[in-house]
């Protein structure tokens, strides 16, 4: 299978003391101390935010690592990356991101790693990336629009409850065409994709909603996900 799992908030930075979305997302392994890979680029390999993922992930059944494109612990990354059972990304600017990610070559590596049965997942950034475009607050102060990888069909947009001008600037983007339609995830909301298609959508919260949203009739619409 193919599973890319996509978060709009939460997870270990955002939720420590909920582990709902992170036990979720290492549940889709089915081996004891399956080993989890952090890929904290969009930070800038921020090592207070690695610290964090080891602190979390180390009290769980996995064996944590970490890859960083600031300090390679190897030059075999094609060999790290395919070793491992599940990536998961970080947020951040998804921009400075991808460059990156295209600069080492490890935008090939994922998508081969995908194939292989790697799970791929993440949180804001590390959500956004894998669709064909996002909402990013990469370029400033501002939402913008994004390309990006394109794994997943559609749009993405994070922190939809979270962040104050998030939903109004999604719907506004969809609604004039500037962004094609997509998936809105509020923090403690995850989407996740088997094959390319939505499987489930997780919670954390009980309030926590993630949405479709597309101009129906001339009017842009918000369809809820209760899968």
């Amino acid at each position: 299978m193919k599973q890319i799992i996509a978060m709009g908030g939460g997870g270990f930075s955002m939720e420590p003391d909920n582990p709902a979305l992170d036990d979720y997302i290492l549940n889709q392994v089915d081996k004891e101390n399956p080993k989890i890979c952090f890929v904290p680029t969009a930070s800038g390999d921020t090592d207070s935010y690695i610290e964090r993922f080891y602190d979390f992930f180390k009290q769980k059944p996995c064996k944590p690592s970490h890859l960083s494109l600031f300090k390679p612990s190897t030059r075999e990354l094609r060999n790290f990356v395919l070793d491992q059972d599940i990536l998961y990304v970080g947020g951040g600017s998804t921009k400075n991101m991808l460059v990156l990610w295209k600069e080492w070559g490890l935008v090939e590596i994922l998508q081969e790693a995908l194939e292989k049965g790697v799970v791929l997942a993440g949180i804001s950034a590390g959500a956004i990336c894998w669709f064909e475009e996002g909402l990013t607050d990469s370029y400033g102060d501002e939402l913008e629009p994004l390309p990006c990888l394109g794994i997943l069909k559609g749009s993405c947009c994070p922190h939809y409850d979270g962040e104050e001008k998030r939903r109004p600037t999604y719907l506004k983007n969809i609604e004039a065409g500037t962004m094609i339609p997509g998936y809105a995830l509020d923090d403690g909301a995850a989407v996740h994709f088997v094959d390319g298609e939505l499987k489930k959508v997780v919670r954390s919260r009980p309030n926590a909603k993630a949405y479709y949203v597309q101009v129906t009739n001339g009017k842009v619409e918000e369809k809820e996900l209760k899968r």
